[in-house]
């Protein structure tokens, strides 16, 4: 079994690109700071930089809401690769492929880390992959009939 769940702050706005095939897929790619639940005497670091990549409208959803400084939790798998860089030199890679992905904090908690940031125009629901919840982006509280 390959299962990963991890909740951690995106050190950067997510990066979005589309492949070349017919449909264009969308490709995103994001970085989570993750705490580290013990610290050594000697360790300088305190998180794991952890890389991730989400595809389809999961990642479209990303490059729309996510912003740097949001916590969020997914679940995923690990995936291994290897490329050979321009200096001929064979670099190993190890991602996570996001499958679910969500908020992990309020947004009042999060403008803390993110300056206020707010989507333009009025933010549009959108469905969450595999689970048949909707998300509720931030923003629309106000139009909600149960406050």
């Amino acid at each position: 079994m390959n299962k990963v769940i991890l909740m951690g702050r995106l050190t950067k706005d997510p990066e979005v690109r589309y492949s070349q095939n017919e449909q264009g897929t969308a490709v995103a790619r994001y970085t989570l700071a993750v705490d580290r639940r013990f610290k050594r005497d000697n360790d300088q670091q305190s998180a794991d930089f952890i890389n991730c990549v989400v595809f389809g409208k999961s990642a479209e959803f990303a490059e729309k809401y996510f912003r740097k400084g949001m916590k969020i939790a997914i679940t995923g798998r690990i995936q291994t690769g290897s490329y050979t860089n321009q200096e001929g030199q064979k670099v190993y890679t190890t991602d996570i492929v996001v499958e679910e992905q969500e908020f992990a904090e309020s947004k009042a908690a999060s403008e803390a880390y993110t300056g206020g940031y707010q989507p333009s125009g009025r933010p549009e629901p959108s469905t969450a992959v595999g689970d048949g919840f909707m998300n509720i982006p931030d923003g629309i509280d106000d139009e909600l009939p149960f406050n």
